[in-house]
C-alpha cells in the first residue's frame, strides 16, 4: 500500500460498545493515515495510578484527550480520536474543534452485538498492546455504559462492522473518505485492498488435509 495523503487534516471519531475493537482500528488506521492517536485510555492510565472512572476523571481524560486532538489539528496533523464519542454533545464538541481548525471530520461506528462484545472485554489481556490500557468491565458497568449511550441521528457517519478484518474495515472507510473528497481517486486506488483469487488445489495434485479446513474470523 503506498502512502494515504489527505487534502487536509482530518479528525477521525470512533463510536461504538466497549469491545467493539475500536482501539485496535485506531491503532491500525491512524498508521495508514500518518495520523496522532489520541487514546482515552491511555491519558487516564498516564494520569492516574489507580483510576476510579467516575464522571470527575472522565471530564479531566475528555477534556485533555480535546486539547491534544486540537493542538495536533492546528499543526495540520490528522488525528483519530480514540475516547468513546457516545454521546451528542461530545461529538459536536468535535466537530467544532475541527471547524475551527479548518479541518475534515468523519465519524466512524463500528457496530458488533452486545454479547460479542461483552465476550471480548471479558477476555482482555494486558499483555496485549490492545489492551494495555483498556478499562475493566463487570457486566454492569458495560450495560451502564451502553445505557448511557447516544446512536448518530442526522449526523455524517460510515457504519463499518466490529468484527470484519482490518483491511476491510480499511478499504471501506477509504471509499467513504473519497466520497467525502477527504482523499482523491489516486489515494483510493492505491491503498483499497482488492480481492484476488485463491487457488485451493495445490499445483502438485495432492491436498494437504492439515489445510483443509478454514476459518475466517
Amino acid at each position: 500500500m503506498s502512502k494515504l495523503t489527505t487534502t487536509k487534516p482530518v479528525l477521525i471519531m470512533l463510536y461504538g460498545f466497549p469491545g467493539a475493537g475500536k482501539t485496535h482500528f485506531a491503532d491500525e488506521f491512524a498508521t495508514t493515515l500518518g495520523a496522532a492517536h489520541v487514546q482515552g485510555d491511555r491519558i487516564r492510565h498516564e494520569l492516574f495510578e489507580k483510576p476510579r472512572y467516575d464522571k470527575q476523571e472522565d471530564d479531566i481524560v475528555s477534556h485533555l484527550a480535546e486539547y491534544m486532538a486540537e493542538e495536533f489539528l492546528a499543526a495540520g496533523v490528522s488525528v483519530v480520536f480514540d475516547d468513546n464519542a457516545s454521546r451528542l454533545v461530545q461529538r459536536r464538541a468535535l466537530r467544532d474543534i475541527a471547524r475551527k481548525q479548518k479541518a475534515s471530520n468523519l465519524l466512524i461506528w463500528l457496530q458488533i452485538d452486545k454479547e460479542s462484545a461483552f465476550l471480548r472485554i471479558s477476555k482482555r489481556d494486558r499483555r496485549r498492546s490492545d489492551d494495555k490500557y483498556a478499562r475493566p468491565y463487570t457486566r454492569t458497568d458495560f450495560e451502564s455504559s451502553i445505557a448511557k449511550m447516544q446512536n448518530p441521528q442526522n449526523e455524517e457517519y460510515i457504519v463499518i462492522s466490529g468484527k470484519h478484518t482490518f483491511n476491510t474495515q480499511r478499504s471501506a472507510v477509504l471509499k467513504k473518505m473519497y466520497e467525502l473528497g477527504i482523499i482523491d481517486s489516486t489515494n483510493l486506488s492505491h491503498n483499497v485492498a482488492k480481492p484476488g483469487l485463491v487457488n485451493l488445489v495445490p499445483a502438485a495434485g495432492r491436498v494437504d488435509t492439515n489445510r483443509r479446513n478454514v476459518i475466517i474470523r
